[in-house]
């Protein structure tokens, strides 16, 4: 009966070691604060982008259409 039970521990025993050894999660995770981090940079840097040609366009709205002609 003891060696069942010390059968079951050591099987139970490697599976859990293999579990802690594996290190497949952590790519998905790296990958993922990678993507996070582009989309930050991005966000960020397209509000400086949208508010420069939201000037731009502004400047030229404002032009008198006979500088045009």
């Amino acid at each position: 009966m003891q060696t069942v039970f010390l059968k079951g521990y050591l099987k139970l025993r490697c599976l859990a070691d293999e579990f802690i050894r594996d290190e497949g999660g952590q790519d998905l995770i790296e990958y993922a604060l990678v993507v996070a981090l582009i989309a930050l940079a991005a966000a960020a840097g397209m509000s400086s982008v949208a508010a420069q040609t939201n000037t731009a366009f502004a400047t030229v709205g404002n032009r008198p259409t006979s500088n045009f002609i």
